[in-house]
């Protein structure tokens, strides 16, 4: 017989959950009970679900396998009739959301410190997803965080590991647990969302060549499977498709930094047709062609735009969601399609009511994310399937397809100038600062550029009515130029001040400029109205996308 034990603890004040769940370097949640505190904290702060069904997965990294252990042992003392947990330990992000859906569960674990580095020094994360499939709101994240600071026990079996390798159910004390082959369920409704024949016949004709880099991430069984087994894709065209404890010992964020093998080959002589990348847990992509980056920003107006030639979406968008510093690309779309735009904060649980209230079927966030409401998180290789069925469809380049776009809708030049791991209380100076002197630069001129308005970007929740407030600096411009300042809280160490430039161009003959020349004057303006380099110490971004 198992027996449940009751194990007194102490108090961590540093367990309030940021925008993706709490995130720690790794000895961090080594601590004694640091995350046994954390999980009772989450269980104490639900109700009902006793006998119920929970969902615990995650990207594979460093101590996941061991967390995994802990969270299962917790559940069955805490009451959980079952919980599916993906073979080896393995769920991506998105697909944990798609088998909460699927299965009707109460609601799921997810351990992941998504696009950030593993190792045994790296980064750890674990986040609670509620029924719907996506991130758990903030009234039930801060009651999480108040739960942490006065537990003092948590309840768990007195127990040994159990068999995460092999597939089927077996017991833990009164608690079932079945483990389950991590693509399946996910696999079967991109087939329902996608072309799987079409995209298999642009495949099949052999003139069409293409990478994935799965950066040593969870998306490597899942690129295997549902690209190469299932539409036929090459397996050389499959990049680090071996999940890792450390992702190989690299930085598993799909940009143009970090994913700089794949970039080199898509900008070689002989590069591909199509290049794609997705993250530590599977839920951000980057998008690529022959010597063709795709901002977020405009693959998210792109599939917007594109979305009828899908069978998914045949039926038409009812809204699009972006985040407030992602680009006004998709507004263009929502205003021609004559469909709602909704401007949230970034964190995609912002996205969660609104397509739960059927207000949008597209969302997306300038952070390499995009999605839908066939789940309740953004999706990496969702993207790079709605991108091939476009290749499929439209049979042009990715090239071809982004200038028509821009010749349509006009063209958002756009970029993120990330400063990561600067000194806290520097980044948090140079916020106040803006905070008590925007509000005089309205009117001011910086050269060619009027100053229209200056705020602190503030959201109310149209289906709730919740209001959440301080979401970012925006400075805006007489002619749509925008800057936005904002600190990141996906970092576990120092700060990342991340700084949005954006201006449009409706020229066509206008359009064909680098980004980063084309916002030479608002990259100047910005360290002038901000002080970046006296408040960060730093001469230039750590990363520009």
């Amino acid at each position: 017989m198992v027996n449940v034990v009751v194990r007194e603890t102490r108090p961590y004040p540093d367990q309030r959950p940021g925008t993706s769940g709490l995130r720690k370097k790794v000895p961090v949640f080594q601590q004694e009970n640091y995350l046994e505190n954390f999980v009772q904290s989450i269980f104490d702060s639900l109700e009902g679900y006793q006998g119920k069904l929970l969902v615990v997965g995650g990207d594979g990294r460093y101590y996941n396998r061991e967390a995994i252990q802990i969270i299962l042992r917790m559940a069955a003392a805490n009451g959980f009739g079952r919980v599916l947990v993906g073979r080896g330990g393995l769920l991506s992000t998105p697909a944990v959301s798609c088998v909460i859906r699927k299965h009707a569960a109460f609601g799921g674990i997810i351990l992941s410190a998504s696009h950030n580095p593993a190792g045994p020094e790296g980064d750890f994360g674990i986040k609670y997803n509620i029924g719907n499939g996506g991130p758990a709101p903030e009234k039930i994240t801060e009651a999480i965080y108040a739960r942490s600071q006065v537990i003092d026990r948590y309840r768990t079996l007195d127990c040994g590991d159990i068999d995460l390798d092999s597939p089927g159910e077996r017991a833990l004390g009164d608690m079932r647990v079945e483990v389950i082959d991590p693509v399946a369920d996910y696999a079967e409704l991109m087939e329902q969302l996608f072309d799987f024949d079409l995209i298999r016949t642009l495949i099949d004709a052999g003139a069409f060549e293409m990478r994935f880099d799965a950066m040593h991430a969870v998306t490597g069984p899942y690129a295997v499977e549902i690209l190469e087994n299932r539409l036929g894709v090459s397996p050389s065209s499959l990049m680090h498709a071996r999940p890792k404890e450390d992702f190989g010992g690299g930085h598993p964020d799909p940009n143009l930094v970090y994913a700089r093998e794949l970039v080199d080959i898509m900008y070689s002589a002989n590069a591909p047709d199509f290049g794609a990348a997705s993250d530590g847990d599977g839920d951000r992509n980057m998008i690529l062609g022959r010597r063709c980056f795709i901002t977020p920003s405009d693959s998210l107006a792109v599939l917007a735009a594109n979305a009828h030639l899908t069978p998914g979406y045949r039926r038409g968008l009812a809204g699009i969601a972006r985040s407030m510093p992602t680009s006004q690309a998709a507004d263009r779309v929502a205003d021609r399609l004559g469909i709602e735009l909704y401007e949230t904060p970034t964190g995609w649980k912002f996205f969660g009511n609104l397509l739960d209230a059927g207000k949008v079927t597209l969302c997306g966030e300038e952070s390499f994310g995009t999605g839908s409401d066939h789940v309740r998180e953004k999706d990496g290789l969702w993207a790079v399937l709605f991108w091939l069925n476009l290749l499929a469809v439209r049979k042009e380049s990715v090239q071809t397809i982004i200038n028509a776009h821009w010749r349509s809708y006009g063209r958002n030049y756009y970029s993120r100038h990330d400063y990561e791991g600067v000194d806290a209380d520097g980044a948090g100076q140079l916020m106040d600062s803006l905070r008590r002197h925007g509000g005089d630069l309205a009117g001011r001129r910086f050269g060619d550029h009027e100053v229209a308005f200056s705020d602190d970007f503030a959201y109310r929740d149209p289906v709730d009515g919740s209001l959440s407030e301080h979401q970012g600096l925006r400075i805006g411009f007489t002619d749509g130029s925008r800057i936005v300042f904002r600190l990141s809280g996906t970092g576990t160490s120092g700060a990342t001040l991340r700084v949005y430039l954006e201006r449009y161009e409706a020229d066509p003959q206008k359009q064909g400029l680098d980004a980063q020349d084309a916002l030479a004057d608002l990259i100047r303006i910005a360290d002038e109205v901000a002080r970046i380099r006296h408040y960060t110490g730093r001469e230039a971004p750590s990363v520009i996308t």
